[in-house]
């Protein structure tokens, strides 16, 4: 059925004791990990599109974007923006391709790792306008918080890229901890009860919505260096 999602399980009952450790020593030293070949391969067809249809807009960045149903929305509602969507799933971006045969021109959907393609453009320099990170993988067991995006190294390269920073969850527990490596990083963020006046943005939102869970948001301003 489709309104039988159920709740995010979790042995983990408050904000994960080694969360300021974790996240203060991410922003202490560079994340030196290598990147894969074709994550550089993916960037330099950013890198193209950027070029063949304006560097001067605004540029967004849905990450983790499924099948693009959250990124076709954002793209229509910013089109003086480019919205570069990327997800390192094959198959739901190749579903994404036949259920928007004519996604709006603003609009680029690429398959990368977000951890790579996040950081070939804050080599590069690139600042965001705006970053969704909408229902991202909870990693819900206490032993998992170094593979959520504010415990993984990668968090710097995020706060990095500046813009509105927003992202979603049906697990509030998540988005306070993002809330708390946000203050650790002098970065205040507002959490609320998601509205539902407006479309369900994901698959995974209108999932939720039905199953009658109560959605969160958080949305925060990244300074720009």
């Amino acid at each position: 059925m489709f309104a039988n999602s159920r709740a995010v399980s979790s042995n983990q009952t408050g904000i994960h004791e080694d969360l300021e450790k974790v996240v203060r020593r991410h922003l202490a030293s560079a994340w030196r990990a290598p990147i894969a070949d074709h994550d550089r391969a993916s960037f330099e067809q950013v890198v193209a599109w950027r070029n063949e249809n304006g560097l001067k807009r605004p540029l967004m960045v849905d990450s983790g974007c499924g099948t693009g149903r959250s990124s076709v929305l954002l793209a229509q509602a910013n089109p003086e923006a480019l919205v570069v969507a990327v997800d390192q799933s094959a198959n739901r971006l190749e579903r994404g391709g036949r259920r928007w045969l004519q996604p709006p021109k603003n609009l680029l959907l690429v398959r990368a790792d977000c951890t790579g393609l996040w950081r070939l453009m804050q080599q590069q320099g690139w600042l965001l306008d705006r970053h969704q990170i909408l229902y991202p993988n909870p990693w819900p067991k206490s032993a998992h918080l170094k593979r959520r995006w504010h415990g993984h190294p990668v968090w710097p390269t995020v706060l990095a890229l500046g813009g509105e920073l927003e992202l979603r969850s049906n697990w509030p527990l998540y988005l306070q901890e993002v809330q708390a490596a946000l203050a650790i990083s002098g970065i205040e963020a507002v959490l609320t009860p998601l509205t539902t006046e407006a479309p369900a943005a994901t698959d995974f939102e209108e999932k939720y919505q039905a199953s009658g869970q109560t959605l969160w948001q958080l949305i925060a301003s990244l300074a720009r260096q």
